[in-house]
């Protein structure tokens, strides 16, 4: 730390106290980063975890997930996935059209229900002209004639599809996909979730 303060020239001990606490947040932030990753897994795109809210967790990991999830509880209770990037590893943005599809019999196992949820990259909800933030289980979705669904992630309606469209921001955005009681495939991680492929 000294050599650090030295080399910005450092003298006022107010000065040293402030550089001092930015550094120890940055560090903070640098170890919950990497304590989060070593407990989550990605697969096509999706990032989730099975160990939030375990009783046995230390208290560095539970104030890890704390930072990053919008509720810590144990996955029994409710499993979570989030993505930005498509099947392509790019980023999801509002200028593109995707396309998430569930072939039969292959939506998020659960007891009680499941949704996908559109954010800004913050995590922020962004009005769009249905006022539709999420579909689900509960939604009333059309399946194809194969018993695949496929959801509409784009900023203008499918034509012919608009019950399974959930519309895209103008930049930038995150997916959330939540399973609610979630059935064993899941919690045996088994289950994973489809890729978002872009189609346009």
């Amino acid at each position: 730390m000294t050599n650090i303060l030295t080399s910005l020239s450092i003298s006022h001990p107010v000065q040293a106290i402030i550089v001092g606490a930015v550094l120890a947040f940055l560090t903070a932030q640098v170890i919950m980063n990497v304590v989060v990753n070593a407990a989550t897994t990605t697969v096509n795109g999706w990032r989730t975890t099975m160990k939030a809210g375990q009783p046995g967790n230390g208290i560095l990991l539970r104030a890890a997930f704390a930072r990053v999830l919008p509720a810590v509880n144990v996955a029994q209770e409710a499993a979570y996935w989030t993505t930005t990037k498509d099947s392509a590893g790019q980023t999801l943005r509002g200028q593109r059209d995707y396309v998430l599809q569930f072939p039969a019999g292959q939506l998020p196992p659960n007891e009680a229900f499941w949704s996908l949820t559109m954010t800004d990259v913050v995590g922020f909800m962004v009005k769009n002209p249905i006022d539709r933030y999420s579909v689900g289980s509960r939604s009333g979705l059309t399946p194809n004639a194969d018993g695949s669904i496929d959801l509409y992630l784009q900023r203008t309606a499918p034509a012919g599809h608009e019950s399974n469209w959930l519309p895209t921001p103008a930049g930038n955005f995150k997916l959330m996909l939540r399973a609610y009681l979630p059935g064993r495939a899941i919690l045996d991680g088994a289950y994973h979730v489809p890729p978002v492929k872009s189609v346009r």
